[in-house]
């Protein structure tokens, strides 16, 4: 007799939001590049190497051999270009509200940022209200956030600017998400109108969930929820224990709907950052599962986790337990590392010439949902496995984190690789066309 069970499509929906889902299937997809039969890539382990030595250099650089002062990667880093911002933000609030109100304020910020922080093109720039300074990329994104923060843009209470909730958001469009992110034709952004939707949809998100966000839809009051589901300190360090399983259960399920209508669908239910991958389907093309060739990332969602777990642990002193179970973040910095350092490489003439736009250039153009794009996210979330690995032993520092990792080296060397190559734009070495929700 069988043991094999063969799931639903509601249970394998189910498993495909969870958190070990998404190295499961990025391992199967890894395994198929050990042999060869990715569709789209070569892959070239012996490259490893040179990537773990540039990134050992830039963390040597940067950090001596102080490796417990490199901070998680989180959006703090991006509030904090230039000179620090939360620190005296939570200072302020601390004189008057609690610790947990701080906390809720710093969460409410840091989601709607977080959510806000899709590639935003080569050319757009944000100047800091109050300042001269201009930013780009996520760091202009971040502090843009903060300034609609302060101005209450987000907030559907007149008298308290400082919070996110689901009737301030649900007054927001295009336009003036676009106005006060200084997008204009000489100021182009990628993916505006998609932000504008996911702002709306996170309003939707708020009230249909009172349960994570309480009764006025708020995004900090999460803490609360979190709190009733905490445990008793172990360590004098900490004033509770919390399991990430819980964290990313309000945030894959609490934050469902806020995923565009058009992504991968099983059950009648919407998986979010979830895509078929062609390379898998054609190794198995006889699998029982229809969904076996489905490969779950969940990149903003687990950009979500990071950011806030650091405002938990550093300001309510509870600690986050299981974050092992958190991946690498495959987006195009980490991914742009392992192309432009030879790890990775697309097999000649396999993207079709209508996604190159420039015929000067050999970079292509592709959407998210590309096969390519899937076998390069799967393989970018292997590798940062190993690579950090590699980086802990070259270093003789078991303890470093992969968070710590990608802060440090990879999502730092992705960029740093990309404007050496591409000075002109410092862009990435594959180019993905943002709907203001992926990457």
């Amino acid at each position: 007799m069988s043991l094999f069970i063969q799931s639903s499509p509601i249970q394998t929906a189910a498993y495909l939001k969870t958190l070990p889902s998404i190295r499961e299937r990025c391992i199967r997809v890894y395994e198929l590049a050990k042999q060869d039969r990715l569709e789209f890539f070569k892959y070239s382990p012996e490259k490893e190497a040179e990537v773990v030595n540039f990134c050992i250099n830039i963390i040597q650089r940067d950090f001596g051999s102080n490796y417990n002062s490199i901070p998680p990667h989180g959006r703090w880093r991006h509030f904090d270009t230039g000179r620090p911002r939360i620190s005296s933000l939570i200072l302020e609030w601390s004189k008057t509200n609690s610790e947990l109100e701080v906390c809720k304020r710093i969460i409410d910020l840091f989601l709607v940022s977080v959510l806000l922080d899709a590639g935003a093109g080569n050319t757009w720039t944000y100047r800091e209200e109050g300042s001269d300074h201009k930013y780009q990329r996520s760091e202009g994104l971040a502090i843009a956030s903060l300034d609609m923060f302060r101005a209450g843009i987000f907030s559907g209470e007149s008298r308290q600017p400082y919070r996110v909730d689901a009737d301030g958001l649900s007054h927001l469009t295009a336009e003036r998400v676009s106005s006060a992110m200084q997008v204009s034709a000489s100021n182009p952004m990628t993916g505006i109108d998609g932000r504008a939707t996911l702002l709306a949809n996170l309003a939707k998100a708020l009230r249909s969930n009172p349960t994570f966000f309480g009764p006025d839809g708020r995004p900090g009051n999460m803490l609360d929820f979190l709190a009733s589901e905490s445990l008793p300190s172990e360590s004098p360090e900490y004033n509770a224990r919390i399991h990430v399983s819980v964290l990313w259960t309000i945030l894959i399920d609490g934050l469902a709907v806020i995923w565009p209508g058009s992504r991968t669908q099983l059950a009648g239910i919407s998986l979010g950052d979830v895509w078929p991958c062609s390379a898998l389907k054609s190794s198995n093309p006889n699998a029982a599962d229809s969904a076996d060739d489905l490969v779950p990332f969940h990149k903003l969602s687990q950009w979500l986790a990071y950011s806030l777990i650091e405002p938990i642990e550093k300001i309510l002193k509870w600690k986050v337990e299981g974050t092992e179970d958190l991946t690498g973040l495959p987006e195009y910095r980490n991914g742009g590392l392992l192309v432009d350092l030879g790890v990775l490489s697309l097999r000649p003439d396999v993207i079709d010439r209508f996604f190159y736009p420039d015929e000067s250039s050999s970079i292509p153009r592709l959407p998210p949902s590309h096969p390519a794009i899937i076998e390069w996210r799967a393989m970018t979330v292997i590798e940062l496995d190993r690579i950090a690995e590699m980086i802990r032993k070259n270093l003789d520092s078991p303890r470093l984190s992969l968070a710590q990792v990608l802060e440090s080296a990879t999502w730092k060397g992705g960029r740093e690789i990309a404007k050496q190559k591409r000075p002109t734009t410092g862009g990435p070495p594959i180019d993905i066309e943002s709907d203001g929700t992926v990457f």
